[in-house]
């Protein structure tokens, strides 16, 4: 682990490689898994006052889990997460497009129907946050469905923290994202 301004960061998250293939895995993170997406508090009010507007970006099973389940739920661990369309499936918030998963919130926020993108947690994977009351800890989730991904950014040289720039400083922000940068040193973790 490296410390990067009271955030600690797991040296995987710089010496591992990354970039997503949605060719290769058709976005399975958003229809696998064991819960919905998590989430932060503060976004649970958000998503309570943008589904009418990304309603019309959901698929019909999507709407009926969300107007059943609500806008978010707690799962089994007691985790704030999206809810999902049948137990342990797709998240409700799953749109199709040629096949291939996107999520129905980016899909009216790039409409211009919203100004959020998505759950932070959705945009930092595979970097996930354990939030401390006085720090958070960035841990690299290796899943077994991002095998094309890893070797995808092997090929591309991409580390982890490079592929998420974007919502690295979305999270953090972008003197955390700088000072960051300033700590990696090249080779600092071979």
């Amino acid at each position: 682990m490296i410390e990067v301004e009271g955030v600690l960061v797991s040296e995987e998250l710089i010496k591992e490689e990354f970039v997503c293939n949605l060719s290769a895995c058709k976005g399975a993170c958003c229809i696998e898994g064991d819960s919905g997406a998590p989430l932060e508090k503060h976004e649970l009010s958000i998503l309570k006052e943008i589904y009418d507007k990304v309603k019309p970006y959901m698929t019909a099973k999507g709407i009926k889990a969300v107007e059943e389940q609500g806008t978010h739920v707690i799962d089994e661990d007691g985790d704030l997460t999206t809810p999902c369309v049948d137990k342990n499936k797709e998240c409700a918030y799953v749109n199709w497009e040629n096949g291939i998963t996107k999520c129905a919130i980016e899909k009216a926020y790039e409409a211009g129907a919203i100004e959020w993108q998505k759950p932070i947690s959705c945009h930092l994977y595979p970097i996930r946050v354990t939030a401390y009351p006085e720090f958070d800890v960035l841990n690299y989730d290796r899943w077994h469905i991002c095998h094309a991904a890893c070797s995808f950014g092997k090929e591309l040289n991409v580390p982890v923290y490079s592929f998420l720039k974007t919502p690295l400083i979305r999270k953090y922000g972008e003197d955390w994202y700088k000072a960051l940068e300033e700590s990696v040193k090249p080779g600092a973790f071979s």
